[in-house]
């Protein structure tokens, strides 16, 4: 049940919404969609994103906060779940009624590990499109969480040039490229994740898949595969890597 909360600063991306209507309510389950973290209460619900390095973590009441901990959910456990949030690109809102419903999440895509994610998913929404490949990958509206590292990685397991229009790739390419996503992002929960300097995985730990990266990051070094040296583009504003011989599509 959360009995209270105190907002240290109102300020991040967007003001902290909790409205008083959700004191003394029971968290009737807590779920994800995309980024997005979701906390159902019977009024509705409360929508909290970490933005690029912020955290939440389950205190004591009486722990000492520290410096970015920006908001404290009170539980009647006498426990605190606490956000910290250096850069303030995260938020905590709230919407009434149906989560889905809320400006952030009703135009998102389908989740890429979930079923409704295919290459057929890929292939209609690129039909007669001339953006390229990877910026249709990224795009939110068509599937969420294929972030610019995993992008560039699914594509080198797919053997998709990044820059080539998404409307010219076929169905099984398509297929591949779903695959490759799903491959990616599975390894990558396994191994911890891949994100900023500053990130840590909910044992305190780093994330340790950058480590064993394909191509984000090697221009210039050797294709881990065929020993071609690796090359960057710039794709939609976003730092782009490849292999020339395994990207061939």
């Amino acid at each position: 049940m959360l009995s209270g909360w105190q907002v240290r600063n109102p300020k991040l991306r967007w003001p902290v919404e909790i409205p008083e209507a959700l004191r003394g309510q029971t968290v009737l389950s807590v779920g994800r969609r995309a980024k997005y973290l979701l906390i159902e209460f019977p009024p509705g619900t409360l929508i909290i994103h970490l933005g690029m390095s912020g955290s939440l973590r389950v205190v004591g009441a009486d722990d000492p906060h520290r410096k970015h901990d920006h908001v404290d959910l009170l539980l009647e456990s006498g426990k605190v779940l606490r956000l910290n949030d250096p850069r303030r690109f995260g938020c905590v809102v709230y919407q009434p009624g149906e989560a889905d419903a809320h400006r952030l999440l009703h135009s998102l895509g389908v989740e890429p590990l979930g079923n409704e994610f295919s290459g057929q998913t890929l292939k209609q929404a690129a039909k007669g499109r001339r953006v390229a490949v990877k910026n249709l990958l990224m795009d939110g509206r068509i599937v969420v969480g294929v972030g610019n590292i995993y992008a560039s990685e699914a594509l080198f397991l797919a053997g998709i040039r990044p820059a080539i229009a998404a409307g010219r790739i076929s169905l099984r390419a398509y297929e591949d490229l779903a695959q490759a996503v799903r491959e990616v992002l599975a390894y990558a929960v396994q191994r911890g994740g891949t994100t900023l300097r500053d990130f840590l995985n909910p044992d305190g730990q780093p994330g340790y898949f950058a480590q064993e990266l394909y191509v984000y990051g090697r221009s210039g070094e050797p294709c881990r595969k065929c020993g071609t040296t690796i090359k960057s583009i710039v794709l939609g504003g976003r730092s782009t890597f490849y292999c020339p011989t395994c990207q061939k599509a």
